[in-house]
């Protein structure tokens, strides 16, 4: 597996995804209660997951994306978290998603302030947005305590969304 760690904080490191973490993925995209939110369906099979991964090209394009979130203490994984570019909007976002068992641990929290830091310091960019169903209150507070602040509702598949926002 390709261990390269891109970032570490005090209990995590984040590293690539890649084909091996098929099997997580599909686990953490089969609990309801963590994709409730996101707009994503379930992967249909381990496999399905596999061949996502390994068509995963935003690291190639932009040296950075959703990383694989590990405990250092004992190489779990957790889920992930990361910055994203979407060039239709010239848009850097940040976002995480965890294994509902890690939740409320300060995880998420955690790995997206490391995410927020290389993303201006690193990579130099000068405004980060987080994009949040309303309803997803825990999400909402995750982007305010990295330092994001409310900036416009927008429409997130037909419901009602949040934009939150910080610039370097």
């Amino acid at each position: 597996m390709n261990s390269k760690r891109v970032l570490e904080t005090n209990r995590l490191y984040l590293r690539r995804l890649t084909v091996e973490d098929a099997e997580n993925a599909y686990r953490l995209n089969l609990d309801s209660k963590v994709i409730q939110y996101t707009g994503d369906d379930s992967f249909e099979s381990i496999e399905t997951a596999r061949q996502f991964l390994a068509n995963y090209s935003h690291y190639d394009q932009y040296d950075f994306g959703r990383w694989a979130v590990i405990r250092k203490d004992n190489d779990e994984f957790l889920g992930w978290c990361g910055l994203k570019y979407t060039p239709e909007l010239n848009e850097y976002d940040i976002g995480f998603r965890f294994l509902q068992k890690y939740w409320n641990q300060g995880y998420a929290t955690e790995a997206a302030e490391a995410c927020i830091d290389l993303g201006f310091n690193h990579y130099k960019l000068a405004k980060i947005v987080g994009r949040v169903r309303k309803e997803n209150i825990a999400s909402i507070r995750v982007l305010e305590k990295i330092g994001l602040t409310y900036t416009r509702d927008f429409d997130f598949d037909g419901n009602e969304g949040v934009i939150y926002s910080i610039k370097r």
